[in-house]
C-alpha cells in the first residue's frame, strides 16, 4: 500500500484503497515501518504491563514490577482522550524540581539553575505558553497555562459574556460534556438570567451529529439575541470535528464573540486559532497533551483582545504584569495578552508536568502527528467495519460507528456505539485482556489509538480482542434467547 497516497487521499475527506492483505499483521507492521508514516515516540511514555493493570498496591511485587518482554505484555492503551500516558520526561522533570526547590528553596523563583530542564518559576508559565502555542496556531502571547479547564472557562465567560436584555444567550451544543453546561448554566444565573431561556442549544440534525449549515442557520436565526457562543472543538461522545473557522467567520459576520472548548481536540487535530480569529479557546493537557490527571489547563485569548487599555478580565497578582508586580503597590496593570488573565500564582509542580509533557511535542510537529491519526484512525475504522459485517445476528451489525465517516470530520477517537445488551459484557473482555479504552454512557466506547505512542500493530491486536467479545457475547446472548423460546 502506498503510505503516502493514501494520506493524501485522507486529507482531503476520500477514503484510501485497502489491499486484500490489510487485515493481516504484516500489513499493519508494513504501515508501522513505513518511511511515510511518522515513526511513533512510544519510547518516550510508559506503557503499562498487563500485570500492572491489576496492581494493588504500591509496592511492586515481582509480577508487577516486571518488564514488558514484548508486545502481548504490554497492554493497548486506547484511552488517551481520557488521560494520556505518562511520559518518561516527566519524571526527569519533577527530579530537577524537587533538587532545586531542597538546595535553593525560594530562590527557585528567579534563579535559572544551568543544567536543569526547567525556567526559574516566575517563568514557567509563559514557557508552557510558549511550548503549547504551536500546538493550537497561536503566538506565545496569546496562551496562557493556569487553572483547570472549567476554570478557565468561568473566566472566559466572566470577561467575554456581556448580557443585555435583548442579546443575552448562550449558544452550546445539544450535549455538552457536564462541566461545561454547568459552567454555561451558571454564569447565565449569576446575570441574573434563566438559563432555560438564554442557553440555546444546538441539536443534531439527525442521529448524533450537527451539521455545520445547522449551526449557521441557528446563528442567522438568532443573530439579534446571541450574546456568546460556545461550542466543542470536538464533541466527546461522538468524536465529531466542528468546522471551527467557518462557524467562527460566520459569528464574526453577525458581531458574535466565539469560543471554542478544545478539551478533546488540542493535542488532537491542527489547529490555527490566530488565523482563524477564534476570540478565546480552553483546553485540558491530561488528555492529548500527557501532561497528567487534572493536570493545569491552557487558554488562548486572540491578540486583538489582548491589550492592556481594554482588559475585562477578573483580576489577580500574576495578571500583573512582571516587570512591576512585585512592586506591591496595589496598581493593576495587566500583563499584556493572554497571562494577564491569571490570578493566582501558579502550581509549580503541575507546571513542570506538563513542561515535561510538551517536550515530547517539540520532537516532531501537529501537522505530521495528524497525518498519521489519519491513517491510524482510517485503518482502525477499516477493521471495525469488517468486524460489524462478519458479526451480523438478525439483520443487525452488532454495532456501529457514529463517528464521522469523513476524516477531516474527526480526530483520533471512533465512538462505537454497540447493542445494548452488549455493552458491559464486551466491555469486561477488553478489560480482561489487557485493553483500555473508556466508556461513555448510553452504549459508546470510545476507541482512541493516538499518533505519539500507538501502533498500527495495537489497531490490530485491539481488533482481535474486539471480534472475539462481540463473537463470545453474541454466541451467549443467542443461546440465552434459543433457551427462553424452549421454555
Amino acid at each position: 500500500m502506498d503510505a503516502k497516497a493514501a494520506i493524501e487521499r485522507l486529507q482531503i475527506g476520500q477514503k484510501p484503497e485497502w489491499p486484500s492483505n490489510s487485515e493481516s499483521f504484516d500489513f499493519a507492521q508494513s504501515l508501522d515501518n513505513s518511511d511515510h508514516i511518522l515513526k511513533t515516540f512510544r519510547s518516550d511514555f510508559i506503557v503499562p504491563t498487563k500485570a500492572q493493570l491489576k496492581r494493588k498496591t504500591i509496592n511492586d511485587d515481582a509480577e508487577t514490577s516486571k518488564a514488558a518482554s514484548g508486545p502481548e505484555d504490554e497492554s493497548i492503551y486506547f484511552c488517551g482522550n481520557s488521560l494520556g500516558l505518562q511520559p518518561h520526561a516527566i519524571q526527569e522533570y519533577l527530579s530537577a524540581y524537587l533538587k532545586t526547590w531542597g538546595s535553593i528553596a525560594v530562590g527557585g523563583h528567579f534563579t535559572q539553575i544551568s543544567d536543569s530542564p526547567l525556567t526559574a518559576y516566575q517563568d514557567m508559565a509563559g514557557d508552557c505558553a510558549m511550548k503549547m502555542a504551536p500546538i493550537v496556531g497561536a503566538s506565545a502571547s496569546e496562551v496562557v497555562a493556569m487553572n483547570t479547564l472549567t476554570i478557565n472557562l468561568h473566566l472566559m465567560m466572566a470577561a467575554f459574556y456581556k448580557p443585555t436584555p435583548k442579546k443575552h444567550k448562550i449558544m452550546c451544543e445539544w450535549r455538552p460534556f457536564p462541566s461545561d453546561y454547568y459552567a454555561i448554566e451558571s454564569q447565565i444565573e449569576w446575570h441574573g438570567l434563566d438559563p432555560s431561556k438564554s442557553m440555546l442549544l444546538v441539536e443534531p440534525d439527525d442521529g448524533y451529529l450537527i451539521t455545520t449549515s445547522k449551526i449557521l442557520n441557528l446563528i442567522e436565526q438568532e443573530a439579534e439575541s446571541l450574546a456568546l457562543i460556545l461550542l466543542p472543538g470536538i464533541q466527546y461522545y461522538s468524536g465529531q470535528l466542528l468546522d471551527i473557522p467557518t462557524i467562527t467567520a460566520h459569528a464574526h459576520k453577525h458581531n458574535i464573540t466565539i469560543g471554542w472548548d478544545l478539551a478533546h481536540a488540542a493535542g488532537n487535530v491542527e489547529l490555527k486559532l490566530h488565523d482563524w480569529d477564534v476570540d478565546f479557546a480552553c483546553w485540558c493537557t491530561y488528555k492529548y497533551m500527557n501532561a497528567g490527571a487534572g493536570a493545569i489547563a491552557g487558554t488562548f485569548v486572540h491578540s486583538k483582545h489582548g491589550n492592556n487599555e481594554h482588559y475585562t478580565g477578573l483580576k489577580g497578582w500574576y495578571g500583573h504584569d512582571k516587570s512591576s508586580r512585585f512592586l506591591m503597590d496595589n496598581k493593576f496593570v495587566p500583563t499584556p495578552g493572554a497571562q494577564g488573565f491569571q490570578c493566582s500564582n501558579p502550581s509549580i509542580v503541575d507546571l513542570t508536568c506538563l513542561s515535561g509533557a510538551l517536550s515530547v511535542f517539540e520532537k516532531t510537529s501537529m501537522a505530521e502527528l495528524r497525518r498519521k491519526s489519519l491513517l491510524l484512525t482510517a485503518y482502525a475504522e477499516h477493521l471495525l467495519t469488517s468486524i460489524a459485517a462478519r458479526n451480523i445476528r438478525d439483520g443487525k451489525f452488532p454495532f456501529e460507528i457514529i463517528t464521522p465517516a469523513d476524516p477531516t470530520q474527526r480526530g483520533t477517537q471512533l465512538s462505537v456505539l454497540l447493542q445494548e445488551e452488549l455493552m458491559e459484557d464486551v466491555s469486561k473482555a477488553l478489560e480482561g485482556n489487557g485493553v483500555i479504552c473508556d466508556k461513555r454512557k448510553p452504549g459508546i466506547i470510545r476507541v482512541a489509538p493516538v499518533p505519539l505512542y500507538n501502533t498500527f500493530g495495537d489497531v490490530w491486536r485491539f481488533m482481535k480482542i474486539f471480534e472475539n467479545a462481540i463473537k463470545s457475547q453474541m454466541v451467549e446472548v443467542t443461546g440465552n434467547v434459543e433457551a427462553q423460546a424452549m421454555l
